[in-house]
């Protein structure tokens, strides 16, 4: 029995690896070219960028490791089903069942796996994330460049014309709005970051507001804030409990959370279909188990966000029994009768 654990092991792993690989390099690409778009935002050095990509790795395992686990479980299966090997392992009395007990493990493991990524490594990615990027964005606010169109500073877009000192000379702040547009001009001015707000005082200027008619009034002194968001630290468990425990029910955390779960539980509640699809007589039929295996694990991704989208959380076992029902179903059929 631990010679055809062994054996299985390498088998599946032979197949796991290079599926994988594969979907992860594919997903990597997407979001570095996600990442890559943040540029248009805020300067980023090619150090900082990888920062960002390995904050999203634990999103990249998460995607591809159930997707890769459930296709490649069947694929493995159905390889040693087309070169008769299956049939050889059930005629020394070993039924898929017992096959089934090698592959329960593995599927529990990368389930934890999952849920550990998913409701505690994931959460504290995004806080890192959020807190590189609102403090980048400060840095390009308090940084703000002399004779350079399209920088902001806040909802304002500013022109500065020159800087001595950390003086700024020559400022123009525009922000357009729905029905008016409204412009602001000063002879001086310097930018004081407050850690919590960025306040760029104005000197000697005037604000006019353009609708139907031109309003305009003159200052000796103006003070404008542009707040840091700011993204709540996950440090401790009760930081993790409070950030799950607060989602409101039609809040869009609380549908990622089940859509999480679910995803979390595909390889564990999927045993069955593994047997299910994996087990055929290349005699008799033909190999389409490839094909299944997507289409089933396109079909359990579309319809749990669907059902994600009611925030139930009674859902959460409603969904995994009916899976396993499913799967119970398709064993009989297939299956039971024959093996």
């Amino acid at each position: 029995m631990s010679l055809l654990r062994r054996y299985l092991s390498n088998t599946l792993s032979n197949t796991f690896f290079p599926i994988f690989m594969t979907l992860f390099a594919i997903t990597s690409v997407i979001y570095l070219v996600k990442i890559a778009a943040l540029t248009s935002i805020i300067t980023i050095s090619f150090t900082e960028l990888l920062y960002l990509y390995s904050l999203s790795v634990p999103k990249i395992l998460f995607y591809t490791l159930p997707i890769t686990f459930f296709i490649s479980a069947i694929i493995n299966l159905s390889k040693l089903s087309n070169e008769y090997e299956l049939i050889v392992i059930t005629s020394f009395g070993l039924s898929p069942l017992k096959v089934l007990k090698f592959l329960i493990p593995i599927s529990l493991l990368i389930s934890i796996a999952l849920f550990i990524i998913s409701f505690i490594v994931i959460p504290q990615a995004k806080y890192l994330e959020s807190s590189f990027i609102n403090q980048k964005k400060q840095e390009a606010q308090f940084n703000i460049k002399p004779s350079e169109y399209g920088q902001k500073f806040g909802p304002w877009y500013i022109y500065v014309q020159d800087k001595k000192n950390k003086i700024y000379k020559d400022i123009i702040l525009y922000q357009p709005q729905k029905d008016k547009d409204t412009f602001i001009i000063s002879q001086k001015a310097f930018i004081k970051n407050n850690t919590t707000s960025l306040s760029l005082k104005l000197f000697d200027g005037s604000a006019s507001t353009i609708t139907k008619n031109i309003n305009q009034v003159d200052f000796k002194t103006m003070s404008m804030n542009s707040y840091i968001k700011q993204t709540k630290q996950i440090s401790s468990l009760s930081d993790l409990i409070k950030y799950w425990k607060n989602t409101p029910k039609n809040s869009k955390k609380r549908r990622n959370l089940l859509q999480n779960a679910f995803l979390s539980m595909l390889p564990i509640t999927s045993v069955i279909f593994y047997i299910a699809f994996g087990y055929f007589n290349p005699r008799y039929e033909k190999n389409r188990n490839t094909i299944y295996a997507i289409l089933l694990v396109l079909f359990y991704m579309i319809v749990t966000q669907k059902i994600a989208d009611l925030k139930e959380y009674y859902l959460l076992l409603v969904i995994p029994f009916t899976w396993i029902f499913i799967s119970i179903l398709f064993y009989i059929k297939r299956i039971r009768r024959y093996y």
